[in-house]
């Protein structure tokens, strides 16, 4: 989930995927999650990395009041929330979004499941991010993803882009990508930038371009702002 990237808000006047690219904005959080020991970690370290952490909840009704009231710029939500414990967390994250689409969402989960990362990601990839719990324990990988889903774009957990990679799929047009397409494909899920990619596999900025040129052409994804055919391509990926 890219390195160097300046904190941006998603405008609260604007469409999906438009977003105020003012370094000095400070992005808005709400957090939802019923451990609370967890919960009021995770709000220190965001507070911690410059966030604005406007709210807390411990279930989905409370989250949802909490957005309403707040619309906030990002909602951080735990995957198993109160009363079953299944995928209340996910169901409130598709709720906000239809409810308030400039709002972007993190998503956190205790295991890898990857049916739960497609599905929130199927619909518009923009905005949206699964993270495994794990991950947030490292700040800066929490911080990072908060603020590439706060800039309209997706970010996937790498342990769940593995498994996803090596799942059987039936025949698709990413099948027509080189193995280093495949891996840069799989980074670009990530959410990581060219040049994220680039230091990540050792390689220049304009070979990674060159890579992502490649893929855009061999998805049959039409010449558009770059960071929409990105989108497009995870969609690609993830639907595959």
């Amino acid at each position: 989930m890219a390195a160097g990237c300046a904190l941006l808000a998603p405008s609260r006047h604007a469409p999906r995927g438009t977003h105020v690219t003012d370094p000095a904005s400070t992005v808005r959080i709400v957090l939802a999650d019923d451990a609370v020991l967890l919960r009021e970690a995770l709000a220190g370290a965001l507070a911690a990395a410059g966030f604005d952490v406007v709210g807390q909840a411990a279930d989905v009704p409370g989250l949802l009041a909490l957005v309403d009231r707040e619309v906030p710029d990002v909602a951080v939500v735990d995957v198993r929330m109160p009363p079953t414990h299944t995928t209340e967390g996910l169901e409130a994250a598709r709720q906000i979004r239809s409810r308030h689409p400039r709002v972007a969402i993190l998503v956190l989960s205790q295991y890898v499941e990857t049916r739960f990362a497609v599905d929130l990601l199927r619909d518009d990839p923009s905005g949206v991010g699964y993270l495994l719990k794990d991950r947030v324990t490292r700040v800066t990988d929490l911080a990072d993803a908060v603020r590439r889903v706060a800039a309209g774009g997706s970010v996937i957990d790498p342990e769940v882009v593995a498994r996803l990679l090596g799942r059987p799929r039936s025949h698709s047009p990413l099948d027509e990508l080189t193995p280093r397409e495949r891996e840069i494909l799989g980074l670009m899920a990530e959410g990581r930038s060219n040049q994220a990619i680039a230091d990540r596999l050792v390689l220049e900025v304009k070979t990674v371009e060159g890579h992502v040129r490649a893929i855009f052409s061999k998805l049959a994804l039409e010449p558009t702002p770059e960071d929409h055919r990105r989108v497009l391509a995870v969609l690609a990926y993830l639907r595959s």
